[in-house]
């Protein structure tokens, strides 16, 4: 047996300290690595089917058990599903009608003798891969266990449940560098509201106490060597968690070939894709509905699917802090950060809307008070004012004093409030941004993210299976198929180029709006009864149906996008979500904002002057009303951003229900009592979080990019927020299958994105104030004439020159009687660009210095950091410091060691009662007390020194209290254990 251990040893070494093999993509070098694996197996899973299920760990509920194989004890890592006629079929894929095969005979009775049915070519093809693809996951050293369900439609649904062994986990998560736990240390998770509230004496009724929460580990790399050093490693069967499981087994299944390599016939995303198995997926922890007695109280322990629902994705949540370390540990980082990131979103927007709806109030208060409203309905009857349209086509004079009310109602959204609120905006963005930058570097500590850099991504399977030749990676010497990066630039460039025809299409359907609201406006014009609310009418209408055609382009553009991206032919799948985020958010970009920026900036400005207006297909063009252009900007900002709130949630309420139906519908499984497995299966897909992040960006730049013009915004779009939250939360726990857990350590690319609209939101609003709205024009009119503004509405309208019409009558605009442009206009415009100048400099210069004075790691995280590096610098010394350290033990015993005895907790670690002979004897074997390095362990290399063996078993002792029974009572110890 000594022998055979040592064997295992250096094999072990061989294959994982760099050894070159002949590698072929999609491939490890399995039958070497199965080998290694099989032999480990023998020793350490033996009679596994004979032990009872292990228990969970205290206050949780027990594994459901359907959770595990027949043999009540290998749990189910992942399923996948395939489907056939009941006819067609001609025996199990495993042994059997309902087989299972242990990874100690990894061939099965089916490995070399694959078996068909008809004469389908396609079928065959199909049969084949599946029987070559579970071919090779047996000899990798996977457990399999097959059940077959009959459903209503005559076809044949089969589960294949696949389980990892302990060897496959250890080889694996040391392959993907998991972190492995080495002491756990209490780290409650506090936020800024919960620290002032309880400052303040105050009930903080948002807080609420989620059983089972996650420990947090001090941790460091897998390394199977030194598993005897890690929490927990004694109980193989809940030492890795059900979602490094499915981690482990996904990669397992991503990199199995079954045909050929130089096709890209690897993976079981390309498996699905081609229909030979339906789905794969891990499994849920059990059900999420929560059982209770007739008093309400619930009755058994709650499994963690359970507890997600009961604390977090009910409505009756939405007040709550969200279990951000409980959603971590079901679902993985990277739907966490999301999560993490959208209640801090949400949490900020608490005080924009606060401060949004004052300033609203404020105008409702003085609306009675402004001098352009009372002049515009006192002195209307007066006014005569020059047709909208041709006089030929009907249009008819009309006085000023017809617009009264829509002049009152536009200063709820142009007076000076709204300046202050638009600055505030501004800081408001960079502000949150900057400390969600802090917030993120604390989550990813915590998470134990920081720093982390996804392994060498292999090709994608799309690409794979179309990419024309094969190359050899620099990175993994792997050969891999690959695509020349000059025909790829040149299809880059194609794309761009239909991006731009897709832009133009947009602003054709912009036109088409302009022009809708122009004939819309006509007939309404001509009726007496409407006269006062034409322009009302034909402005809600318009951004009416430009919403529709937002909303339809948008849908039309994501599909496009996506086979533009996928023709573009990118390597990883990295490289293709951040091209298609690109693509994706320019378009939306232009297609939401482009209405909103033509009425911002540029109605009004191009109309002209009577005799010589300026035409659109022999159409006068649109100018803005007597209120201006910023309530039209804030009717127009209003329906898309409301209206398009609405249809999504509409739409995330109703459509995931009715996907689940047809599923069902199309599934038809007989049997009432369905197994966990089938209950999955029945779920619909998850869409991942590319959408939900797209929502929640252009969002955030409805309201920044034109929140001077519609101070309501933010308000409106905390209500979705809270409203979204729960809809994500059903979605992901009650209603689609479990995703595979992905790390992350931020939200990527999305945050570029959101710094971009946060810089264009403050040269935006700059402009907004500037051009656009009445607070500049007044300002000066005080100045150089009256402070009361009285007289200013008949300032700002120009006489029609002599001849252009049939009766005298004024338009909007600072002209002569001649249609030239009044002095008055020219140094409105210097003082406009100055005050753009001004603005967007102080704004951006605040800005800096909040950038400079709030750092992104918070200077308390920045001290434990700089403090667990010098920790692991201690741990990491070398055999001649520890001598030294010993030698200085014996003899000033009871002097205080430096850095809070952290040399000598070291030595303690291997044993406090080393004699310096045998600290002599370990610096002879160069051994030193590693963390997570990449050293050969002594053990396996001179055979095992005594002082090693009595470490060992002091280790044995110590781990088996469990990871949960060793929580550090104190920094000074956690940092002695680590």
């Amino acid at each position: 047996m000594a022998g055979k251990r040592c064997s295992l040893y250096r094999d072990e070494r061989y294959e994982l300290n760099g050894a070159e093999y002949s590698l072929g993509y999609g491939s490890i070098n399995r039958e070497q690595e199965r080998q290694v694996i099989l032999q480990d197996d023998e020793d350490s899973d033996g009679g596994l089917a004979m032990r009872a299920s292990p228990p969970p760990p205290a206050g949780e509920a027990p594994p459901p058990p359907d959770a595990f194989f027949r043999d009540g004890r290998r749990r189910i890592d992942f399923v996948l599903v395939y489907e056939e006629s009941a006819t067609a079929r001609t025996g199990s894929l495993i042994s059997g009608r309902s087989g299972s095969v242990s990874s100690a005979d990894p061939h099965g009775s089916a490995s070399g003798n694959f078996v068909f049915g008809g004469g389908d070519k396609r079928a065959n093809k199909r049969e084949l891969w599946r029987q070559r693809f579970m071919a090779n996951l047996r000899r990798t050293g996977l457990d399999m266990e097959e059940e077959v369900v009959e459903s209503s439609n005559r076809k044949l649904v089969c589960f294949i449940k696949l389980h990892a062994t302990w060897s496959v986990l250890c080889h694996f998560a040391e392959e993907l560098n998991m972190r492995a736990p080495l002491q756990a240390h209490p780290n409650p998770s506090t936020n800024w509201s919960e620290l002032l509230l309880k400052a303040l004496r105050l009930p903080n009724v948002m807080c609420e106490d989620v059983p089972n929460k996650p420990l947090d580990y001090y941790t460091c790399p897998f390394r199977k060597s030194k598993i005897d050093r890690f929490l927990g490693s004694d109980n193989h069967d809940t030492y890795f968690t059900n979602v490094q499981r499915g981690r482990i087994l996904y990669e397992i299944l991503s990199t199995a070939v079954f045909g050929k390599k130089k096709k890209g016939e690897v993976g079981i995303e390309r498996l699905v894709e081609e229909g030979v198995f339906v789905s794969a997926f891990p499994l849920h922890d059990g059900p999420y509905e929560v059982k209770r007695n007739k008093k309400g109280e619930i009755e058994q322990p709650l499994n963690p699917r359970q507890i997600l629902y009961e604390y977090w994705a009910r409505w009756g949540k939405w007040y709550k802090y969200q279990p951000l370390d409980h959603i971590r540990e079901y679902f993985g980082e990277k739907i966490a950060i999301y999560f993490a990131w959208l209640g801090f979103y949400t949490g900020w927007l608490l005080p924009a809307a606060i401060v949004g709806v004052l300033v609203f109030l404020y105008g409702v208060c003085t609306m009675h008070t402004n001098r352009l409203a009372v002049e515009v309905c006192t002195q209307g009857q007066s006014l005569q004012m020059c047709p909208l349209c041709n006089e030929d086509i009907g249009c008819k004079y009309w006085n000023l004093s017809d617009v009264c009310g829509y002049a009152q109602v536009a200063y709820l959204f142009d007076h000076p409030g709204t300046v202050f609120y638009a600055i505030f905006v501004s800081f408001w963005a960079v502000t949150f941004l900057e400390y969600w930058k802090r917030k993120s570097a604390s989550l990813a500590h915590h998470w134990d993210c920081m720093g982390f850099q996804e392994e060498e991504e292999r090709p994608r399977p799309e690409f794979a299976a179309r990419a024309p030749f094969l190359e050899r990676n620099p990175v993994t010497g792997v050969r891999e198929p690959s695509f020349p990066s000059h025909l790829r630039h040149k299809r880059i460039a194609a794309g761009i180029g239909i991006i731009f025809l897709m832009i133009s299409l947009v602003i054709i359907f912009i036109v088409a709006v302009i022009i809708y609201r122009v004939l819309v406006s006509i007939p309404l014009f001509q009726n007496a009864t409407f006269r006062s609310q034409a322009q009302a009418i034909a402005n809600v209408t318009g951004a009416v149906v430009n919403l529709c055609l937002i909303m339809a382009m948008s849908r039309v553009y994501e599909k496009l996008a996506f086979k533009l991206t996928a023709w573009e032919m990118h390597r990883t799948q990295t490289e293709f979500d951040d091209n298609l985020t690109f693509k994706v958010f320019i378009f939306q970009f232009v297609n939401f904002y482009s209405s909103i920026f033509y009425i911002a900036f540029f109605k009004g400005r191009f109309v002209g002057y009577p005799g010589n207006y300026t035409l659109i297909l022999k159409l006068r063009n649109e100018d803005c009303n007597a209120g201006g252009c910023l309530i039209e900007l804030a009717q127009q900002l209003a329906v898309i951003m409301i209206g398009k709130q609405i249809i999504n949630n509409a739409q995330e309420i109703l459509v995931p229900k009715m996907k689940a139906w047809w599923q069902k519908r199309k599934i038809k499984l007989s049997k009432k009592h369905k197994t966990r497995w089938e209950e999955d299966y029945q779920l619909i897909d998850n869409e991942g979080l590319f959408q939900e992040y797209l929502e929640m960006v252009l969002q955030f730049g409805f309201i920044t990019i034109f929140v001077a013009a519609f101070p309501l915004a933010p308000f409106f779009a905390l209500l979705n927020n809270w409203v979204e939250i729960r809809l994500d939360a059903q979605k992901f726990v009650c209603e689609t299958r479990r995703m595979v857990a992905e790390r992350a350590e931020n939200i990527g690319i999305w945050f570029k994105i959101l710094d971009m609209l946060a810089h264009l939101a403050v040269i935006s609003n700059g402009f907004l104030i500037a051009f656009t709205s009445e607070f500049l024009p007044k300002m000066l009119y005080q100045y150089e004439y009256d402070w009361d503004l009285v007289g200013y509405v008949n300032f700002t309208l120009a006489q029609a020159p002599e001849g252009t019409t049939n009766m005298p009558c004024r338009y909007r605009g600072l002209r002569d009687e001649q249609g030239k442009h009044t002095p008055f206009f020219w140094r409105l415009l210097a003082v406009r660009f100055a005050f753009v100048i001004v603005f967007e400099h102080v704004v951006f210069g605040v800005c800096r210095l909040i950038d400079v004075l709030v750092p992104d790691i918070p200077e308390s995280l920045e001290l434990k950091i700089k403090r667990e590096r010098y920790l692991a610098k201690q741990a990491l010394q070398d055999s001649e410091t520890i001598l030294k350290v010993a030698a200085r033990k014996d003899d000033e015993e009871d002097e205080r060691i430096p850095n809070g005895g952290m040399v000598l907790d070291l030595t303690a670690e291997l044993g406090d009662d080393l004699s310096y002979g045998e600290i002599n004897n370990l610096a002879k074997h160069h051994t030193t007390v590693e963390m997570g390095t990449d050293s050969e362990d002594t053990n396996s290399q001179t055979g095992t020194p005594e002082v090693f063996k009595r470490r060992s078993a002091t280790s044995q002792r110590r781990d088996k209290r469990g990871r949960h029974s060793q929580i550090s009572e104190g920094s000074k110890e956690s940092n002695h254990k680590t």
